[in-house]
């Protein structure tokens, strides 16, 4: 199918939902990095870092059109305002660019993410990192892969990660900067944050979920999620063997993932700075 000058694959409704969901963050993925290549204007949404542009709407609007013809019976909900509801029971969750503000300044840390889920949990994930050419692919029945390739740290050796504290390791989180000046929430946060052996803040949920699961980033945590934020990288985590938790702390929830451990400290951390 076309998209304004650029084009992107019809997919054959025959393939399974883990090739389906690879597919669809693939071809959404390049589809916007080539509408940046050709120049694109962005629209605030609730601050100057919260942004959207055409290509968000683009990769999205083909996401929706290949689902709507291979799943026709799926419910589907998309962070640029898609809401559909299926028949089937489950729905899929697209996040079309995930890191636009960083997307838009030329930054490879973006990406495509997609989730599957049913009433009860989330069913896979599949993220793909275009400038990098970097997909993680994992779900309830099938473990994580990056570009194919198994991911294992959860796993081997006896799976040292998930006995491995939080206090040795780097901590990906974000927080928008507003959210500081706000004691309920700045107090969870620091509270998580110290308890890291370092921290990375690089704008994309889903990128660091992916990084999670194959070992570049020790954990992550992150608060007020989106669906489209969180279930892509919690479904392939999961799949890799690693722990996914949330918590509500200060009426805030909070949402965690890597090494048991870890998540456990995180979670403890978190809780400490409650005041209720």
């Amino acid at each position: 199918m076309t998209i304004g000058r650029h084009s992107a694959a019809e997919l054959d409704p025959a393939l399974d939902d883990y090739q389906l969901a690879a597919g669809l963050v693939k071809e959404a993925g390049k589809l916007a990095l080539l509408m940046r290549m050709g120049g694109l204007q962005s629209e605030r949404k609730t601050s100057v870092s919260d942004v959207v542009t055409a290509a968000d709407h683009a990769a999205e609007a083909y996401v929706l059109a290949q689902l709507r013809r291979c799943r026709p019976d799926d419910g589907i909900l998309g962070e640029e305002g898609t809401s559909i509801t299926g028949t089937s029971g489950r729905t899929w969750v697209i996040d079309p660019v995930d890191g636009t503000y960083n997307f838009l300044h030329g930054s490879t840390y973006w990406c495509s993410a997609i989730a599957l889920k049913d009433s009860n949990d989330v069913l896979l994930g599949a993220i793909f990192q275009p400038e990098e050419d970097k997909l993680w692919l994992g779900g309830r029945d099938r473990p994580a892969t990056l570009n194919g390739e198994a991911l294992t740290v959860f796993t081997d050796d006896g799976g040292k990660r998930n006995a491995t504290a939080v206090a040795e390791l780097g901590a990906a989180t974000y927080i928008h900067p507003t959210w500081l000046m706000d004691p309920m929430c700045a107090m969870p946060w620091h509270a998580a944050a110290t308890s890291a052996a370092s921290l990375r803040m690089l704008g994309s949920g889903s990128c660091d979920l992916g990084r999670v699961a194959d070992g570049q980033l020790g954990c992550w945590f992150q608060h007020s999620c989106p669906e489209w934020d969180w279930l892509p990288g919690k479904a392939i985590v999961a799949a890799a063997g690693g722990s996914v938790d949330t918590v509500t702390v200060n009426g805030l929830e909070w949402f965690m993932a890597g090494g048991a451990t870890a998540v456990r400290q995180l979670r403890a951390a978190l809780q400490s700075a409650s005041v209720a």
